[in-house]
């Protein structure tokens, strides 16, 4: 499984699954990023060594 298919299947299905909601800033030892999150909005951002940058609240 990819950070990416992790992430979304803690935060879009286990933690729905027991009724919560949220989101998390994930990152793996290779720089791989997913910020997925199940409510409204969540703060986050991040900025990578070759200068890729991402600020958000809401979904796009």
């Amino acid at each position: 499984m990819t950070l990416e298919e992790a992430a979304q299947e803690v935060i879009n299905k286990r933690v729905l699954e027991i009724g919560g909601d949220g989101g998390l800033i994930a990152v793996d030892a290779n720089g791989n990023i997913a910020m997925p999150f199940n409510t409204e909005g969540m703060y986050r951002a991040f900025k990578n060594s070759e200068g890729k940058k991402e600020i958000g609240i809401y979904k796009v």
